[in-house]
């Protein structure tokens, strides 16, 4: 199974790393709400990570947020010290991020989406297939994407497909034909 960030925590990967959560996309409301595209699994769960660190034209800032709740399709949230919407409309474009310290540890048999990024891809011929370069999810399961002398798209299915994931080493094994 893969863990999403509600999408990284083991691999002794640095615990100061910053990890993309989701995105402020526009203003909600006149009382500093603000629309966020979130990539957690649970998408109001963006909020129960605090502090955020934004990143917005290309300047960190450090905001802290106070509720989140589901709105319609996507996410809204209240920063604090963002009450009004011409302070919110400011945040708009600013990436979401925390510090890798900041996620609790996979759970037994699980691992983060970012754990993954950059594995060397082999399948159980030991052919070189490439390296992830991200994931996706299209419902039935997530999908790995693997560029390598060219790109594949391999669904993580634990078992079946992914056979054994060695983050130590930095190599996913799979049970996928090279011509696939």
């Amino acid at each position: 199974m893969v863990a999403k960030p509600g999408m990284n925590v083991s691999g002794g990967k640095d615990p100061g790393e910053m990890i993309l959560l989701g995105r402020i996309t526009a203003t909600f409301g006149i009382k500093g709400w603000v629309k966020i595209f979130s990539h957690t699994e649970d998408r109001a769960g963006i909020a129960d990570y605090n502090p955020w660190h934004l990143l917005l034209r290309g300047k960190w800032l450090t905001a802290r947020p106070l509720e989140a709740r589901l709105q319609g399709k996507g996410v809204v949230a209240r920063i604090e010290g963002v009450d009004d919407c011409d302070t919110a409309e400011g945040y708009i474009g600013a990436e979401i991020h925390i510090r890798r310290d900041q996620l609790p540890a996979a759970k037994e048999g699980e691992v983060y989406w970012i754990d993954l990024e950059g594995l060397r891809v082999v399948n159980a011929e030991g052919e070189d297939l490439g390296v992830v370069d991200y994931l996706f999810d299209c419902g039935a399961n997530d999908v790995l994407v693997v560029k390598g002398d060219r790109e594949r798209l391999i669904p993580y299915v634990r078992g079946q497909v992914v056979t054994n994931v060695d983050l130590e080493a930095g190599v996913l094994t799979v049970d996928w034909d090279k011509d696939f």
